[in-house]
């Protein structure tokens, strides 16, 4: 019979790490989350050798007094929660009380920290769990924590990391999305001495993306924000023009946490459907404000995951957000005849990060005093620039360069100064950008912009020349007329307006007791598609009848598609397997390229486009039409040399 032993505190440590420490990404994410607890709006982040000999994390938060330092690194010891009640109404990002005390039991950890109240703060130093030192030292507000030589106790955990520059990049990639979840904070990054990127804490999650992704990316983002009951969802949804061929520019917060969720994912790609071809996905960063009681991120020691209360209801509200907030922008892809240079593209190639420019340091309030001043003066800029006053941006330009040179106890570092005047011109180019779009307010697909289409003709055979006031539009013959036919039968569809066609002999379908109970519950949904469906036996049904539209579909595949799919996920609306099929019905049936067409086919076409709720993509995610800005051509054509 085994012995039950009684494991030591060690050992129980080293286990305990194993859930919360996996590489040195963990690391990192538990102490920048602690330094965002306690009140840090500036955080740097320094790691060596990926983070496996040397992580540095320092912020300027409200510190920890010195009688509690030793509290800290015991496990369950946190200041987060007191009791189980307080688990319902979490609004701390850390609360499991085990970090600190994980990181310390697999690496050597020094801890600097002091509290306003204190003239001196705290040095305390532990390794492998066990403390070292502890001695009081000069030190400015807030805590720097120092991990070195993660897993130095435990070998066979290290042999498992992977190269240094690869675990540099996980760091790399988690610093970005705690640079998104927190737009209030100023984060820098400094990789072997380099830093990666900094943010200047401005609140403007857009500006943001622009230094991590670059402004190819930041130029294509729609800002989104809606309302539903027990949430709030802010953030950027990505034009279809961005999409991606995976999942990883799909970001989503909860409450401030950087989460992954399958239910989210599936609500936002079913919003960006109708966009978005096969196998892509969009890109977004999308910030969600859910009542603390409806969310439960006590699910696995990560925090990486969450459970929603009432899935179905949260999945349609933000299906149905995302759809219509897209649905209210007109998405023709601009073609730009200008060659792309400088950013990252947003699958991985890194942009130009500014190299030689000063990034912001944690302890200099006169510094971050001065930022929110700037922030206030690009929000004049914002405001004027959108109602034309050009000599009041003028003005605060002035009165910019006014309180800079007057400021004595502001002493900016010429790389500062690069950074504000930078941050003012982009965001003085946003204002007026924003006022220059809302002169041509208008879609070009709608009744009164019909009147000002001039249909040059047909090019190759395949696509359609139109004139429209600056703009050339080029319409793709056989995506419009396969969007038209889709639509129409989509609509019969939707109006439960589908006939039956018998079959003889019916097909026999045998169920599992799975199968049978979705069946039992979804046999509606099979009804207003068009089947008729008999029980015949004990786990055998009987198809006597399949949808008209779709009849010849192989040997009642179609069926066990539909029930599958119902059985796997949320389903609203038409199932997947119904939509593919019509689309593949509507591609085979509309006009192909190469296919000469009259001008009066071509008219009528547009015309029925102009009816469409979604008229810019095929069903596939294909454009309809592209457009190409006058500016452009002649810009081509050296009559504009700017």
């Amino acid at each position: 019979m085994a012995k039950i032993n009684v494991l030591d505190h060690q050992t129980i440590d080293k286990i305990a790490a194993g859930e919360v420490v996996e590489r040195p990404a963990s690391v990192v994410k538990e102490l920048v989350e602690n330094a965002i607890d306690a009140g840090a709006d500036a955080v740097t982040v320094e790691i060596k050798d990926g983070g496996i000999s040397f992580i540095r994390v320092t912020d300027n938060g409200g510190g920890i007094e010195k009688s509690q330092v030793g509290n800290a690194f015991l496990r369950h010891a946190t200041s987060k929660i007191s009791s189980a009640e307080d688990l319902t109404r979490l609004v701390s990002l850390g609360f499991r009380g085990e970090a600190l005390a994980s990181i310390a039991a697999v690496s050597q950890v020094e801890m600097i920290t002091k509290i306003p109240e204190e003239l001196t703060g705290i040095r305390y130093v532990i390794e492998g769990g066990v403390e070292k030192e502890k001695e009081e030292v000069g030190a400015p507000q807030g805590t720097t924590m120092i991990v070195r030589n993660l897993f130095y106790n435990t070998l066979p955990r290290k042999k498992f990391l992977k190269q240094p520059q690869t675990e540099g990049s996980y760091v790399a990639d988690l610093m970005e999305h705690l640079a998104m979840s927190n737009p209030g904070v100023s984060f820098k990054f400094l990789l072997n001495g380099q830093t990666r990127f900094y943010t200047t804490g401005s609140n403007d999650l857009r500006e943001i993306v622009y230094r991590i992704y670059g402004k190819e990316i930041s130029a294509q983002l729609l800002d989104f924000t809606c309302s539903l009951e027990g949430m709030t969802v802010t953030g950027l949804l990505g034009k279809p023009l961005i999409n991606r061929s995976n999942r990883s520019y799909e970001i989503f917060y909860v409450n401030g946490r950087y989460i992954r969720s399958t239910l989210i994912s599936k609500a936002v790609e079913e919003g960006y459907r109708e966009y978005l071809m096969q196998h892509k996905f969009p890109f977004c960063v999308l910030h969600f404000q859910v009542d603390t009681e409806k969310v439960d991120v006590n699910v696995h020691p990560s925090k990486m995951e969450v459970r929603i209360a009432d899935g179905p209801l949260f999945y349609e509200e933000v299906r149905e957000a995302v759809h219509e907030a897209l649905h209210n922008v007109e998405m023709i892809p601009e073609v730009s005849l200008a060659e792309a240079k400088g950013r990252k593209t947003g699958d991985g190639q890194r942009k130009d990060k500014g190299k030689g420019e000063a990034a912001p340091e944690p302890f200099e309030r006169n510094r971050i005093a001065q930022n929110h001043s700037i922030k206030e003066q690009v929000q004049a800029v914002r405001e004027q620039a959108q109602t034309g006053k050009s000599a009041a941006i003028q003005a605060i330009y002035q009165k910019s360069r006014v309180v800079q040179a007057t400021d004595s106890s502001y002493q900016t570092t010429s790389g500062e100064k690069a950074i504000q005047k930078q941050t003012l011109r982009e965001e003085s180019a946003y204002g007026a950008k924003a006022q220059q779009m809302a002169l041509f307010d208008d879609r070009l697909l709608s009744e009164s912009a019909k009147e000002q289409y001039q249909m040059i003709g047909q090019l190759f055979e395949t696509y359609w020349l139109i004139s429209y006031q600056d703009k050339l539009l080029i319409v793709d013959q056989h995506a419009a007329h396969e969007k038209v036919k889709y639509e129409r039968l989509m609509k019969r569809f939707r109006e439960k307006a589908v006939a039956s066609q018998n079959i003889n002999p019916p097909i026999i379908v045998t169920l599992n007791n799975r199968e049978k109970e979705c069946y039992r519950n979804h046999a509606g949904v099979f009804a207003d598609l068009g089947f008729v469906i008999e029980e015949f036996g004990a786990d055998d049904y009987a198809i006597r009848g399949v949808p008209m539209e779709l009849y010849g579909y192989t040997e009642g595949q179609f069926f066990y598609e539909i029930l599958d799919e119902l059985a796997q996920e949320v389903v609203t609306g038409t199932p997947e397997s119904i939509r593919s099929r019509i689309a593949t019905m509507a591609c085979k049936a509309a006009v192909k390229g190469n296919m000469r067409l009259s001008r009066e086919e071509m008219e009528e076409l547009i015309e029925e486009l102009l009816t469409l709720d979604n008229p810019y993509h095929c069903p596939h995610g294909r454009p309809t039409i592209i457009s190409m800005s006058k500016y452009e051509i002649e810009k081509k054509f050296k009559r504009i040399v700017n």
